[in-house]
């Protein structure tokens, strides 16, 4: 063999002994220095998790008074993995479950659909989990449908019952509070992929409204007892067991017997502008402590039966909810809904006058319309009065003041060759105020509402510029009216710019200007303390089930508004007129608390689905009382017509229930807060509760 043969057997023998050395050292990691993960691995293949749901945290008032709090309920489950190979995939067993608990197949069915299998549109209630796990289709059931459940497997496989705590709403007081509280669902795909978080299949967590934004306080944390079973599914070995932890309480500013008041009195304003011939679709009243930023009632109208979450979600309900016909329930309107304004918008007018240096102790001229360029705009019900002090003007609501003013300061500044150094002291007073921003509420939705200064009217252009300038051959034929037309063609040229139209509709509070109820009642709460803009705030502290405080919330100030004492004392003032021989002087001319405040009657443009005119947005905005201010009361009525008439009465409800007002008389005795507006942590003891429905 040559020198060279021998060599190369050296190199493949040096490389067969290293290989096998490496073949080794792994088999070694493998077998003893990394013998605890895979282990483990192999035990995890074999384990099985057994979860015990915890107690769910109390929603409670201020008192203590739970909103919402855990009771022992039953889940019937259906099995989409077992159903689904059944020959009829599950119908016939679908029908079997809707008879036993007194429902519609179809809303069974709907339950146990995948969101994926179903329309977009009609997703509502739909399963948002996967089908290889139990499905609830109801937390509610008996003790008898579940004994029949378990009982007759043969009848219904792939059907379980098992007891669970559930979601229950005493309304001790006949509140709903349905928006603000929220409610809670199963654990969906994306919560389980989350890896900042440890989710069981079989929990609930919070979906909207406070059991969303505060899930993590109240949802505690489940017993776990996992347990090593063969291949046969027999336990072997039990290797943890934990018990399940309750979730902490969450103590709200809200007041139960205030909440069902103002629902009410919400309800009542538009029960009665319907009985004046309007179509009140809808509407919002929030109450706000001025001095803190705490909201102590807040309501929707048209609202649900929050407890619908835990019962199962019908078709009919599923629709019902985003349904026009019945106003669209779902929306929490002092959060979401977002409205002109109106005449409401004069008390930041006042400001933005006082900062271009009008005075407020000076005579001005109120006629019947005033001329803007090519355009007559008129007063309300072009009622002339001659020249009258700004105090009057506010109180009376007198609307050509102000376009006159507007006007002047649009021209001042430019008009449509606007000036390098604006002074737009209407659009900066507004955007002092905070409009246009969401305040920041502890609750999740909320809208911005809109500020249509000079950058938004310059978006909006760019963004609609094509269709205006293509109106002719964009728009539907049945808006091709010379009217609209013509409009177009101008918004084509100059539609980015702010023309003297825009700048006098804003003064009060209309053309693009929209706002919610929450900046509304936040901005009158700015006006009654001075000028400080507190973010409204809903929760009050997490409370242990033992009573031990784990968090409070404090106060918190988003800024200061550019109110300057003479405007507040001038405000307060003129506001006050308004109750006593203004606008509203018919509801609150003898009522014991000085109230003040302001109507609005916002003009809407546009039509209904049936294709009717909408009719105006009913506003009233105030304060109370006026002398020492503690409260600011607000409330809007889509489509309710006149302020006074509709929503003045229904603060004025709201007060009353506030101070126990008895005719014209006050009863302490009677008061929501006899005692002021509480500042200690309640107590809790829901043992003590009895659920006045259900």
């Amino acid at each position: 063999m040559s020198q060279r043969s021998r060599l190369n057997v050296i190199v493949v023998q040096a490389l067969v002994a290293s290989l096998m050395f490496a073949l080794l050292g792994r088999l070694f990691y493998l077998q003893v220095a990394d013998t605890g993960k895979y282990q483990d691995a192999a035990l995890s293949i074999q384990s099985r998790d057994i979860v015990t749901p915890a107690i769910r945290g109390a929603i409670t008032d201020s008192s203590g008074t739970p909103f919402v709090m855990d009771r022992p309920g039953m889940v019937i489950t259906i099995d989409r993995s077992i159903i689904d190979k059944l020959a009829d995939t599950g119908t016939s067993i679908i029908a079997r479950v809707a008879k036993l608990l007194g429902q519609k197949p179809e809303d069974i069915f709907q339950r146990t659909r995948l969101c994926g299998e179903l329309p977009v549109a009609s997703r509502t209630g739909c399963w948002n989990g996967t089908r290889y796990q139990p499905i609830p289709v109801t937390r509610d059931a008996t003790q008898a449908q579940a004994l029949k459940v378990l009982e007759n497997a043969d009848r219904y496989p792939g059907v379980d019952a098992e007891p669970v705590p559930i979601r229950t709403y005493p309304a001790t007081a006949g509140e709903n509070a349905a928006h603000v509280l929220g409610y809670v669902g199963s654990v969906t795909e994306k919560d389980l992929a989350d890896p900042t978080k440890s989710y069981y299949r079989n929990e609930v967590l919070g979906k909207d409204g406070l059991e969303l934004i505060y899930n993590q306080y109240l949802r505690g944390a489940p017993g776990v007892k996992t347990v090593i079973v063969d291949r046969k599914e027999a336990i072997t070995q039990q290797s943890r067991n934990t018990k399940p932890v309750p979730g902490y309480n969450l103590v709200t500013n809200l007041n139960v017997k205030l909440q069902a008041a103002t629902e009410k009195a919400l309800e009542s304003a538009v029960r009665r502008s319907k009985s004046m011939g309007y179509k009140a679709d809808g509407g919002a009243a929030l109450v706000m402590d001025v001095n803190s930023g705490k909201i102590l009632a807040i309501a929707s109208y048209p609202t649900f039966e929050p407890s619908m979450w835990e019962k199962g979600l019908t078709v009919a309900q599923a629709k019902n909810l985003y349904s026009d016909a019945a106003g669209v329930p779902a929306l929490s309107r002092p959060l979401q809904g977002m409205y002109a304004p109106a005449s409401t918008f004069k008390a930041l007018s006042v400001v933005a006058a006082t900062k271009a240096g009008y005075n407020m102790s000076a005579r001005y001229d109120c006629p019947a319309s005033v001329q803007i360029g090519n355009r007559e705009f008129k007063n309300f019900e072009t009622k002339p009065l001659g020249k009258i002090p700004m105090q009057q003007a506010i109180a009376v609501s007198c609307d050509t003041v102000w376009y006159q003013i507007a006007y002047d300061e649009w021209v001042r500044d430019g008009g449509l060759s606007p000036k390098s150094d604006l002074n737009d002291y209407f659009f900066k007073t507004a955007q002092g105020f905070g409009l246009g921003k969401k305040t920041g509420i502890d609750l999740p939705g909320e809208a911005t509402g809109r500020l249509p200064d000079r950058a938004w009217k310059e978006r909006y252009y760019q963004a609609n510029k094509d269709f205006y300038c293509n109106f002719e051959s964009r728009a539907k034929k049945s808006d091709l009216t010379p009217y609209l037309i013509a409009i177009a063609k101008e918004n084509c040229v100059d539609g980015g710019k702010i023309r003297a139209g825009d700048a006098v509709n804003f003064s009060i509070g209309q053309g693009d200007t929209l706002m919610t109820p929450l900046q509304m009642v936040v901005t009158y709460a700015a006006v009654a303390n001075g000028g400080t803009l507190y973010e409204p705030q809903v929760a009050r502290a997490i409370i242990k089930p033992d009573g031990t405080v784990v968090k409070e919330f404090t106060p918190h100030v988003n800024g200061t508004a550019p109110l300057t004492p003479a405007d507040t004392a001038f405000l307060h003032k003129s506001l006050r007129s308004v109750a006593t021989v203004g606008t509203a002087a018919g509801v609150f001319a003898s009522f014991p608390i000085h109230v003040a405040g302001k109507t609005g009657t916002g003009q809407v443009f546009g039509k209904n689905a049936n294709g009717s005119a909408k009719d105006d947005t009913s506003w009233f905005a105030s304060f109370a009382p006026v002398e020492k201010p503690q409260y600011a009361v607000v409330m809007v009525v889509s489509q309710g017509g006149f302020g006074a008439a509709v929503s003045a009465v229904g603060v004025k409800d709201i007060y009353t229930a506030l101070y126990g007002v008895s005719g014209s008389t006050v009863d302490p005795k009677k008061a929501i807060f006899p005692d002021g507006i509480p500042s200690k942590l309640p107590t809790i003891d829901l043992r003590a509760v009895t659920l006045a429905k259900q």
